[in-house]
């Protein structure tokens, strides 16, 4: 079944990932090694020369791809990698409330020991105080429901995010 992902995923590896697709998938691969390795094989092509909430995005699926590596060397390696190029997308997209939604999400639910937690209050404060701001429908629907199920923020600041 990997494999006939894989090809799939090949195949179509060409043509820039679909951000509205990214936005749907992501929140799953955290439970499924085989959607996080389908989105590492989308996402692949993409470079820092393209859009930053795209670098995000692979930034994020590469440190998924540490959770389910076997060897050390490339769970440190995958993890590293992800996490440079989250922190490019948000040094050149500072105001971008997705990739800090994206970034919050992979501190949140990275182990201790890799050290990679720095912007989790920051990032929390700049998602509550500009929520209300986004335009987008879809960017709304993406970050409040990453907000809703985290822990990073408590009952009282869900509330902001669930319009209750």
């Amino acid at each position: 079944m990997k494999l006939v992902v894989f090809l799939i995923c090949s195949l179509t590896s060409w043509v820039s990932p679909d951000v509205s697709e990214l936005r749907s998938t992501y929140p799953k691969a955290n439970k499924s090694e085989e959607v996080t390795e389908e989105l590492f094989v989308k996402l692949s092509p993409v470079t820092k020369t393209d859009d930053a909430v795209l670098v995000a995005y692979k930034g994020a699926v590469s440190t998924l791809k540490a959770k389910y590596a076997q060897k050390l060397r490339d769970k440190k390696n995958f993890f590293k990698s992800g996490a440079e190029l989250i922190e490019y997308a948000a040094a050149i997209k500072p105001g971008n409330i997705e990739i800090r939604c994206i970034r919050l999400s992979v501190q949140e639910n990275s182990p201790k020991v890799v050290g990679y937690k720095e912007s989790i209050e920051e990032d929390k404060g700049f998602l509550l105080h500009n929520f209300a701001k986004i335009s987008s429908d879809e960017i709304r629907e993406f970050v409040k429901n990453y907000a809703l199920q985290s822990s990073v923020f408590d009952a009282s600041e869900k509330q902001l995010f669930s319009g209750r």
